[in-house]
């Protein structure tokens, strides 16, 4: 429950943004950042202090600089992808996630392919193409989100921190350029804070919880299910998201980008169903251990 609570919430994101109007993509990203440090400075006070900081080596602080800048290049492209009627191409990004973090093992951590996971690899590059003829030009909404979602997990899998220090020390590294953006907003005379009712201030103070709590709900889940669990559970974001653009947006589906998205989930099926084939074979071939 707390799994599919946290990509429950995700995944009905492009109902949220949209509320935040007349606020700008730019302006709805330096509050999220401002808030969301807000937001986890004051649980980290309250459960967990401010030590583990001086722990921290540089390796940390470099990889989670990284992370904070792919991480806002994401959060901006989606708030642009849904208040612009593009929310189905943003939930491509969030369904390809999967195969480019296969692809980002292959090419930056050299690791090594099963047949299918290379199948799987081929069948959503043919998804790409014809997404590419489809729409045009090639889906970069969804690439960008789907690398930089990527990069952003290899990040913090290296960094290996708690996420709410993690998010705390990212919120830190993008604070003084999001107070910078913050106040040419507001020298522009294009804000929209203050400046648009009490409810819209109220909402885009709310940008904090709404990052901070699926977050950690996800933690809550990744601590009491196996991986081969959560790794299914991360297709209902998407799939919410999806449903929402084309039931509740209506945003054009023609045939041939349905043929694209089924392409992409002809290839989710197969990473997944080699995944789970492959984790009951490593179950069934551990070794039992027998107590002397």
């Amino acid at each position: 429950m707390y799994g599919f609570a946290a990509y429950a919430i995700w995944g009905l994101f492009p109902l949220y943004f949209p509320l935040l109007k007349p606020a700008g993509a730019d302006e709805v990203l330096a509050h999220r950042v401002i808030w969301t440090l807000v937001s986890m400075g004051l649980l980290l006070a309250v459960t967990r202090g401010w030590s583990w900081i001086r722990r921290m080596t540089r390796r940390q602080w470099l990889l989670l600089t990284v992370a904070a800048t792919v991480i806002a290049v994401n959060w901006g492209t989606y708030i642009v992808a849904v208040n612009s009627g593009h929310t189905i191409e943003a939930s491509l990004g969030y369904f390809i996630n999967p195969l480019i973090t296969v692809l980002i093992g292959v090419v930056l951590l050299r690791e090594r392919l099963r047949p299918w996971q290379w199948g799987a690899l081929a069948v959503g590059a043919a998804a790409v193409v014809v997404l590419t003829v489809d729409y045009g030009r090639p889906p970069w909404i969804a690439l960008v989100l789907a690398l930089t979602f990527g990069t952003y997990g290899l990040m913090k899998k290296s960094a290996a921190m708690p996420s709410a220090e993690s998010l705390a020390v990212e919120g830190a590294v993008l604070a003084l350029p999001a107070l910078g953006l913050m106040i040419w907003i507001q020298t522009q005379d294009t804000a929209a804070f203050g400046h648009a009712g009490t409810g819209n201030v109220l909402l885009i103070l709310s940008l904090g919880v709404v990052t901070a709590v699926p977050l950690m709900l996800f933690n809550a889940s990744a601590q009491r299910l196996p991986l081969t669990s959560l790794g299914l559970l991360q297709y209902v974001a998407p799939v919410l998201q999806f449903l929402v653009g084309l039931l509740i947006q209506h945003e054009a589906m023609p045939t041939s980008r349905w043929m694209g998205f089924t392409l992409v989930w002809v290839a989710l099926s197969v990473l997944t169903w080699d995944a789970l084939r492959t984790a009951r074979r490593v179950r069934t071939e551990e070794p039992v251990t027998v107590a002397a």
